[in-house]
């Protein structure tokens, strides 16, 4: 069953998440002209340059502060604006951290931050990658956390975010993710989708994992087992009845993120496991509690087990 990770990745349409995020808010931005974008010396890493080349009196480029960028937002916010702000998630869940906390999260203002290189994706070891960043944000009230499951989505989550009332906390990783959305579908903020059906064992991920997950339940349905996957791409609110619902006809659950394995998507599904005392063998897939190591993404995901093989390892041991 074991598999190659290069020609795992592979199998699949790939894409930039960023760079389907900077289309659709130049597109988004032509309707909306209260949108503006703020960024801390990352237009083009971040795929903003375009919003700029379009709209210059709308794009704001702070420099190497993200700590003033979060409270020029506030500022913005309060003034009617709807500020996108675009940073490395380890900085805009850390530097910035007491302005996202206190001007952002405690006004509940209408401020999107656009936390890219989350996880082992940036590839630049722990200085510049994104993993203890949901086990931080997840904790201040008002903050609407989201991972998307594919670059696609991205889109969805961007057109939702307009009517959104309060912050919301949007993470996206760096390199190429595989496409599994190909057709229109519905999205709601808070409402969990089931990418695959299965009776055996379910699947719960986020971000690029859904799609590794995906690709794990392929494998193991050959085998003869049935894989439920669902992509819970709001971390916060999380989707407790659809939690219930899995746990209650799978009876065992591997939760899989791009992501410290404390205090991030496995340990607020084990929050509602434990919440509604419910019935359930549970296994974790996502960064150990240490500090990873530089390298390309497809090999960081297969040095800490959270590549296909890893996620298939990992539901036989519970079943």
């Amino acid at each position: 069953m074991s598999m190659n990770v290069q020609t795992i990745f592979e199998m699949f349409e790939k894409a930039a998440t960023k760079e389907v995020y900077g289309r659709k808010l130049v597109e988004l931005g032509r309707i909306h002209k209260n949108i503006v974008v703020l960024s801390a010396d990352l237009l083009r890493s971040t795929n903003l340059k375009k919003f700029e080349d379009e709209f210059p009196e709308r794009t704001f480029n702070v420099g190497v502060a993200e700590q003033n960028m979060m409270g020029i937002a506030a500022g913005l916010a309060l003034e009617g604006k709807m500020p996108f702000v675009s940073t490395m998630a380890t900085f805009a869940s850390m530097r910035a951290c007491e302005q996202l906390r206190t001007d952002v999260c405690y006004n509940k203002l209408n401020v999107r931050i656009i936390a890219t290189n989350s996880g082992v994706s940036a590839g630049a070891g722990p200085t510049h990658a994104g993993q203890e960043d949901l086990s931080i944000v997840r904790s201040f009230p008002n903050l609407t956390v989201i991972s998307p499951g594919d670059p696609n989505q991205i889109g969805k989550v961007i057109e939702a975010s307009l009517t959104h009332d309060g912050p919301i906390y949007i993470r996206i990783g760096r390199s190429g993710e595989p496409i599994i959305y190909k057709e229109d579908y519905d999205y709601k903020i808070g409402k969990a989708i089931t990418v695959k059906d299965g009776k055996d064992i379910t699947f719960i991920a986020c971000g690029v994992m859904v799609s590794t997950s995906l690709f794990a339940a392929q494998l193991l349905e050959k085998e003869g087992i049935s894989v439920r996957v669902i992509d819970m791409h709001t971390i916060k609110p999380i989707d407790g009845d659809i939690i219930e619902k899995a746990t209650k006809e799978t009876g065992r659950m591997v939760v899989a993120e791009d992501h410290n394995m404390l205090g991030g998507l496995a340990s607020s599904v084990a929050d509602v496991i434990a919440d509604r005392n419910l019935d359930c063998i549970f296994k974790r897939v996502g960064i150990p509690n240490e500090y990873i190591v530089v390298g390309d993404a497809e090999g960081l995901y297969a040095k800490y087990c959270m590549d296909v093989n890893g996620v298939c390892a990992a539901a036989k041991t519970i079943l």
